[in-house]
């Protein structure tokens, strides 16, 4: 592992050293993370000279039980750029703790990744965003209430000073890395807009009253992940970027119920749009904006 592993407890550390021990012994690695959400899958398909793992195969790894969410892990290059694409994750309400669920992304920390970009499927607080709109993530809210992150790190009140990085305002989603994403996106002829994220534990969708009060705390989407993920990353180093598509409004008294299907369909609608925004960031994502 990097000098990453020393911000993980010992409880955890081995854990994450003997997964990306099994896959740097495969040969994997990569620069940039790929975090795939629900219908988004697809970005492997543009992964040139793909290396696949299932993540059956990893040590510690659990297979996710979400439908679209194929679970392996897939590096290669893509736009020039070596990635690690995590095909699926795993989720809270799947019955997993966050030491199951984080994992996936720990492991791609210790790999040596700079920065992961984290993708999900989520409904639009904001009233004029259209199922099918991408949303850059500027900022995020957390509403699991018990910190994700707790026994996870070997000093959660100083993590970073073991490697040199000094504590300072917590800006989860880095600026420049987010603006890159932005003009990528405008560059590949993709509208997206940028907003905050909330991150509740599911698998149930919000009722009239939860979604009033979302608003009123200016969050502009909802889902059921990335937040914890977020967290763990910036804590360990490593830069973090999201992009969150909105695949319905938030349900409303009269509206129809919403299912999984739902989400994945629109996501399969508009995720060649994701795939085009994901190539056309990555080269800007290491310092090369093409």
């Amino acid at each position: 592992m990097t000098d990453r592993s020393l911000l993980l407890s010992s409880t955890w550390r081995d854990r994450v050293a003997a997964a990306a021990a099994d896959l740097r012994a495969r040969g994997i690695g990569g620069r940039v993370g790929l975090v795939l959400g629900s219908g988004l899958g697809n970005v492997v398909d543009r992964i040139e000279r793909p290396t696949a793992v299932p993540y059956g195969e990893i040590p510690g790894f659990h297979t996710p039980s979400v439908a679209e969410h194929h679970g392996q892990l897939v590096a290669g290059l893509a736009a020039g750029v070596p990635v690690i694409a995590l095909q699926g994750r795993l989720h809270p309400y799947e019955g997993l703790a966050p030491e199951e669920t984080l994992l996936p992304v720990a492991v791609l920390a210790a790999l040596g990744v700079e920065t992961v970009i984290l993708t999900n499927a989520a409904g639009g607080l904001d009233p004029h965003f259209l199922p099918g709109d991408l949303m850059v993530i500027r900022d995020q809210i957390d509403f699991h209430w018990r910190d994700p992150l707790r026994g996870l790190l070997a000093d959660p009140l100083g993590a970073g000073a073991a490697v040199g990085r000094v504590p300072g305002p917590l800006r989860v989603y880095d600026p420049g890395q987010t603006q890159a994403l932005v003009e990528a996106a405008a560059a590949a002829g993709v509208p997206v807009r940028q907003g905050v994220y909330a991150s509740v534990w599911g698998p149930s969708y919000e009722p009239k009253v939860e979604i009033t009060v979302l608003r009123r705390l200016h969050c502009d989407a909802v889902g059921m992940s990335t937040a914890p993920e977020a967290m763990l990353l910036h804590a360990l180093g490593v830069r973090v970027v999201g992009l969150s598509c909105i695949t319905n409004p938030s349900r409303e008294t009269g509206q129809p119920e919403l299912s999984h299907q739902d989400v994945v369909e629109t996501g399969a609608r508009v995720r060649e749009r994701v795939a085009d925004v994901l190539l056309a960031a990555l080269p800007r994502l290491v310092g090369d904006p093409g």
